[in-house]
């Protein structure tokens, strides 16, 4: 029998109640809410429990909403895949612009280690407990996290590029 979105959500809600929240199917693809400090043992649940078996992390990366509240402006996004079943779920987890911290996941999947490197890196989210969390792509003298959204993505002073034909205009800056 395949593992179906219904199982995984009651199962995660019946274990950490309030702690997960918003689930919602988006492209064949289960999504829910993790709080901050819930992160590390939701993943350890979703890895280790023998019939959710989500034992493949697929991606973590970063988002910024700067048009969110204040406590809700970065995102991490987790991928996981279970290969027994073949199925696959996403994990959000929203942190405060004023302090983009969580858990690292380095602990329970290896391969985060590089992952949430080029998070950090890229949008300033420090991921606590990380074996070596530094800049992985950009220089180490960067003193900004070049994919925030506050940043344009070409120099203003240039002629020959315009935001607006790379889907961005001033008002979502």
């Amino acid at each position: 029998m395949a593992l179906e979105s219904a199982v995984i959500q009651q199962k995660v809600i019946d274990q950490f109640g309030l702690k997960v929240a918003d689930f919602v199917q988006l492209h064949d693809i289960l999504t829910f809410e993790v709080a901050p400090d819930a992160i590390l043992e939701v993943m350890k649940y979703l890895k280790e429990d023998e019939i959710l078996r989500f034992n493949f992390l697929t991606d973590v990366c970063g988002v910024h909403y700067p048009e969110y509240a204040e406590e809700r402006q970065f995102a991490v996004v987790y991928h996981l895949h279970n290969w027994v079943d073949n199925v696959r779920i996403r994990i959000k987890s929203f942190l405060p612009a004023s302090n983009p911290e969580i858990d690292s996941v380095v602990p329970l999947f290896l391969g985060a280690n590089w992952m949430e490197r080029e998070t950090y890196d890229f949008f300033g989210i420090i991921f606590k407990g990380h074996p070596q969390l530094k800049r992985i792509l950009n220089m180490d003298e960067m003193t900004v996290f070049p994919m925030r959204r506050e940043f344009p993505l070409e120099d203003g002073g240039r002629t020959d590029k315009d935001d607006r034909f790379f889907g961005r205009t001033q008002q979502n800056c």
